[in-house]
Formats: C-alpha cells, structure tokens, sequence
C-alpha cells in the first residue's frame, strides 16, 4: 500500500474517533440535561418562589451592608486620635484606683471585716496638716447652708425658751434657776471656786492634762497639790473635760470671765482634730473624742460663731463613722463593739449637736437605741457594761440615754430605774465615784418630785463640804473611787463635781419645761 493510502486511511479513523467521541459528550450533556429539566420540572411552584424570593432578599440585604458600612467610616472619622484616647484611659485609670483582688477575695463575711477595723488603720491617714492650723478662721457661710437641718423636727428643739443652753445664760437667769432647783449661794461660790482651780492649770498651748503637775507656774498658784493624775496622753479628753464646767457656767469665748481661758481651750481642740473629724487619741480613745465633741457643740450652740460650725459638724460625722456597724455601741477605738460608758458620752455629744442645730444621723440614733436594747434588764430599768446588768454607774447612764432617746415621764421601766438609783443614793466619803455622782445627778433632776429632792440635798451639801479650802488645791475635789478617779486625778474629780452642782441651770429640764424635750430624728 502506498503512503497515500496509509495517511488517508489513517486521517479516516481518526475523524471515526473524534466523531464516537463528541456522541459520547453529546450523549452526557443530554442526558445532564434531562435532569436539570427533571429538577425544575419536578420542582413545586411555591418552592420555585420561595427561591426566587431568596435570591431578591439577599441582593437588597448586600446593598443595606453597603448603606452601613458607609455611616460606620463616617464615624470613625469623628473619633480622637490615639494620643486623645490614650489620656482618656489614663485619667480613667487615675478616678478608678486599683482592686487589690486578693483582699476582695478574702472577705466571706463583710460585717466581720468592718468591725475589725482599729483607729491606727484610719485616722493615721493624714493628707494635710495644715487643715488643723486653719480650721479655726474657716468661712463658713456656706457649710452651714449645706449642713444645717431643715426639718421641722428641728424647729421645736428648745421650744420653751430658745435652746436647751439657755439656763447658762446672765447670772441673773442662773440665779433663779439656782434657786428653783435647789442650789444654794454655798454651791455657787462652790462653782466660781473650781473654775478659778481649773483656770490655774490651763497649759500654755491652750490646753490641760490630767498629770497638772507640768508648766510653768500660773497667777502664783504652784502645781503641787496631791492626786495630780498620771494620765498625761488624754491630752483632748482632759482639755474637753476642763472647758465644761466653764460652759456650763455660761461662760464663752465670746463672753465672760474666763472667755480668753476658753478660747484657748478651743483652739487647742481644733488644732488637734485630724482631717476626718476625730479627737481620738491613744491615751483616751473614745471617751476623748466624745468629751472634745460636746465641747465643740455646746460652744457652737451658745454662741453660735460659724467658725466652729465646720469643727462641731465633723465631731459628730465621726461618731457615726465610728459607731460599731453590727451593735449600735462605741468603745475605746472605731467600730469596736461599745460598753455603755463610752456609749454615754458619744449619745450626750449627739445630743448637744441636735440642740446646737447641727445634722445628726438618724441611722446612729437607731444604732445607739440597738445597743442599749441589748445592755438593758427588766425591759430598761436598769443597765449593764457590755450585757444585761444592774450597775449603778451604768443603770445612770442607760437611764439618761432613754430620757434623751425620748422616753417619757410616765414610762414604767423608766420610774422604776429612778426609783432604785434613789434608794442608792448619791456616792459620798473619801471614796466617792463621783462618775456614778454625775449621771446620777443628772437622771434624778430630769426625773424630779421627791427623789431629786432627796438626792439633791445630799449630794449638794456633800461636795459643798468636802471642797478643798486652802493651799494649791484650793476650789479642787479629789476621791478616789469609781473607774479613773487616780489616772485622772484632781482635774478629773474637780470637773465631774463642778457640773454636779452645775446641774441646776447647766440643761434645761427636760420633763419639767419640755425645754429639750424633742426625741432625736428617726
């Protein structure tokens, strides 16, 4: 065979192949398209529309994304620069301190926490000193705006003659009330006698100590009589307790004898408050604060000069810090659960706050009125330390809370309380308590009718008697009983008498002539 023939045959075969080959994808795309035929066929027409529908949905879906994505660069656009917002977090950092979670995580029982803490822990924190230098020459214009009471509870306080203080007014007023109460022109040269006692030991810094064997001679009256005290860190407690007995007396550092030995009693307190409001000190604790507190409000409330607003309202904004948040008491240190000694003094400061017109707390009251609840026996007649009991000491002090709380005259407990406390008596002898003489007093000539009659007569004519009459001691007392009386020494016995026969005039009576008879706001 030619090589014609050989490439002709060969071209016939390989178009015979290529023809078999485009039959057979021919074949598979009829037959591929017979199914996509069956499917659409096959199909329901409302699952040819939902698909239809689909389709749409998502196509107008895309162009809303499109719409959004246009507003969100928009708004990126408007946003600080890195460096704005890299303050921001910064001074978001500085408002917000750090969590320290490990005592976070360690607290189960947070009440338990709260009563844990000691005095050092927080008034040690000090962030300027030059706060207790300046305190006394504040304006004070606008704290007593955002400070002072607007209830009309408030308005009623000292209803009969103007405030609870008024009885310590012109010597005449006192006089009378000497007189109706049953004081004597003895008492009262008692009186002036003690305060003149009390003004020889003033230190030079203002204040007092109950070691008053220090400092320098005063008015030719040497520091060497006997029971000087041994207590010289209460500084604030014997300063406080040493300023009382001269308000009581009427006598202000705006007015008076003695208004230039008061005025620098103030001034050493106040130098001495701490930023957040606290006289507590080491060697008093509580019992200071409570005592500088009432000084404060009483010579606020007497005189009401605005630059010891702000010094007064802080005293008493921390009592209520320190105030045991579980039983309502106070003792020696902050939020330490209380004894009804400790509990007597921050309750009178409250109290002189409220007369003086400043903010009281009313959740403090509640806590104070909690504790007592839990110290008291025979449903309030009579009072214990830290649990039920029936102290003389304490059963004065219960009783004289519950009258300032706001029992009345006719309360059951109430007279029953009195009734015992005048079948005791007052304390006398070389070893009188003259604590237990102090609330004694007080709860009696509130209560009067005949046990303050009883009591009166022998408790005036006692200290009356026993007042030292010559030498250094002179206008002094000293005894040795009841809790204190050594550490304390003279200035401590001296002042407690001094307001003993100050009773008469030194608080408006309370059942009497309703003169504080308003209840602390609840």
């Amino acid at each position: 065979m030619s090589a014609e023939v050989k490439q002709q045959s060969l071209e016939a075969k390989a178009a015979e192949a290529e023809a078999e080959e485009y039959d057979e994808e021919e074949e598979f795309e009829e037959e591929a398209g017979g199914h996509r035929f069956l499917f659409f066929t096959a199909m329901p027409a409302w699952l040819v529309s939902m698909v239809v529908h689909a389709v749409a949905l998502l196509v107008m879906a895309m162009i809303t994304v499109g719409g959004n994505v246009e507003q969100v660069k928009a708004v990126l656009t408007a946003a600080p620069p890195a460096d704005d917002l890299q303050e921001i977090e910064e001074f978001e950092e500085q408002l917000t301190p750090p969590v320290d979670v490990d005592a976070v995580t360690d607290v189960s029982v947070p009440m338990e926490v709260i009563s844990d803490v000691i005095p050092e822990d927080v008034t040690d924190v000090v962030v300027s000193n030059d706060i207790d230098q300046a305190a006394i020459a504040v304006e004070l214009v606008d704290f007593g705006q955002e400070t002072a009471p607007r209830n009309d509870l408030m308005k009623e306080v000292g209803s009969y003659s103007g405030t609870g203080y008024d009885g310590r007014g012109s010597a005449e007023a006192r006089k009378g009330m000497v007189r109706q109460a049953g004081g004597s022109d003895a008492s009262e040269a008692a009186v002036a006698a003690a305060l003149r006692w009390i003004a020889d030991h003033q230190l030079p810094d203002g204040g007092w100590s109950f070691d008053h064997r220090p400092g320098p001679v005063l008015n030719g009256r040497p520091r060497t009589s006997d029971h000087p005290g041994t207590h010289a860190q209460a500084r604030n407690g014997a300063t406080a307790m040493a300023l009382l007995p001269f308000l009581g007396a009427g006598q202000t550092h705006k007015d008076g004898k003695y208004k230039a030995t008061v005025q620098g009693g103030l001034g050493y307190l106040i130098s001495r408050m701490k930023p957040d409001g606290s006289l507590h000190e080491s060697g008093g604790s509580m019992y200071s604060h409570g005592l500088a507190a009432i000084v404060l409000c009483e010579a606020f409330g007497m005189t009401h000069d605005k630059a010891l607003m702000a010094p007064a309202q802080a005293s008493l904004n921390f009592i209520s810090y320190a105030q045991d948040p579980i039983g309502g008491g106070w003792r020696y240190t902050p939020r330490q659960p209380g004894d009804t000694s400790v509990v007597g003094w921050q309750l009178m400061a409250l109290k002189s706050g409220h007369m003086s017109y400043l903010q009281v707390n009313p959740n403090t009251i509640r806590g104070s009125i909690k504790f007592l609840d839990t110290v008291q026996a025979q449903s309030g007649s009579f009072y214990g330390y830290t649990s039920p009991g029936q102290g003389q000491a304490t059963t004065a002090i219960g009783l004289l809370c519950r009258m300032y709380l706001g029992w009345k005259h006719e309360n059951e407990p109430l007279k029953r309380g009195v009734a015992w406390l005048g079948t005791q008596g007052p304390s006398i002898g070389k070893g009188a308590n003259m604590y237990y003489n102090y609330y004694g007093t007080q709860v009696c000539r509130q209560f009067g009718d005949e046990v303050w009659e009883k009591w009166n007569s022998k408790m005036r004519d006692f200290l009356v008697g026993s007042q030292s009459k010559e030498g250094p001691a002179q206008g002094s007392w000293f005894f040795a009983g009841g809790h204190g009386a050594e550490a304390g020494g003279r200035l401590y016995n001296t002042s407690l008498a001094t307001m003993v026969l100050e009773v008469y005039y030194r608080h408006m009576p309370i059942y009497q002539q309703q003169a504080t008879k308003d209840e602390f706001p609840l």
